[in-house]
């Protein structure tokens, strides 16, 4: 289940860059492995304590909070076994470890995991922007950063293309935090397959809660139109990435 968002922008980012897919696409994988890794932590009843995700029981609720933070435990051990079995079979070996370095730090505690800690001591509080932007940049920007970087690098972009593709991750991320904070005040339960309304159980600081609905949704505008303008250097062949960028903004789940 669930969008496949993150290996997509690898796979997307590769075949824009003229890229070697078979170097990209383990990486791609371990990013997946990651970010399912957390949303089964997140779900525990120690975070987030959610019953459903992507439609169906969250994985404590089918097989109780020990395997379940074990499954978390052994997905992501199994991201970095895939990595590193990828950096001894690759032809550039130092490309291959920077590449898996920037995911590792994006997942980490300078990354996702600093972003949640944030999220959990900002709950039943009313944070400022600063504060807001800092969680959403590590608990979801980094991991939609780290396959933009990391596919850029595994297919030797120059310093320039890199920075440009930085810009447009970091852009992205924030919108797509946006819009999940929009679809949880309105979105449908169905179509999302997890409970609306959550983030005001759980007394957390959005976007939503801290600008209102339509201010969310005009930043929402101006974020994604500045991601898909730090593609305008790769012409044509960057439509992929823009319709996916147009396409974040106005999805259902």
């Amino acid at each position: 289940g669930g969008k496949r968002l993150r290996p997509v922008l690898s796979l997307a980012v590769c075949d824009m860059l003229d890229g070697n897919v078979e170097e990209v696409l383990p990486f791609a994988c371990a990013v997946e492995m990651i970010h399912t890794y957390s949303l089964i932590h997140d779900d525990l009843p120690a975070m987030d304590n959610d019953d459903f995700r992507r439609g169906r029981p969250t994985n404590h609720k089918v097989y109780g909070e020990a395997l379940a933070i074990l499954a978390g435990d052994g997905l992501l051990n199994l991201a970095f076994e895939t990595m590193l079995e990828s950096i001894i079979k690759s032809g550039d070996k130092e490309q291959a470890a920077r590449a898996a370095g920037v995911i590792a730090t994006a997942s980490g505690s300078k990354g996702m995991i600093s972003g949640q800690v944030i999220d959990l001591e900002s709950e039943g509080k009313q944070v400022d922007t600063d504060i807001l932007n800092r969680m959403h940049r590590f608990k979801t920007g980094a991991l939609i950063k780290a396959p933009v970087v990391s596919a850029a690098i595994l297919c030797k972009a120059e310093a320039d293309d890199i920075e440009k593709l930085d810009s447009f991750a970091e852009n992205l991320g924030l919108a797509f935090q946006i819009k999940d904070d929009i679809l949880d005040v309105e979105g449908n339960t169905e179509k999302l397959g997890k409970k609306v309304g959550s983030d005001a159980d759980n007394n957390k600081s959005t976007y939503v809660s801290l600008y209102g609905l339509e201010r969310s949704k005009e930043i929402l505008s101006d974020v994604t139109k500045k991601a898909i303008a730090s593609l305008e250097k790769f012409g044509e062949k960057a439509v992929f990435l823009k319709s996916l960028a147009d396409y974040l903004l106005v999805r259902e789940n």
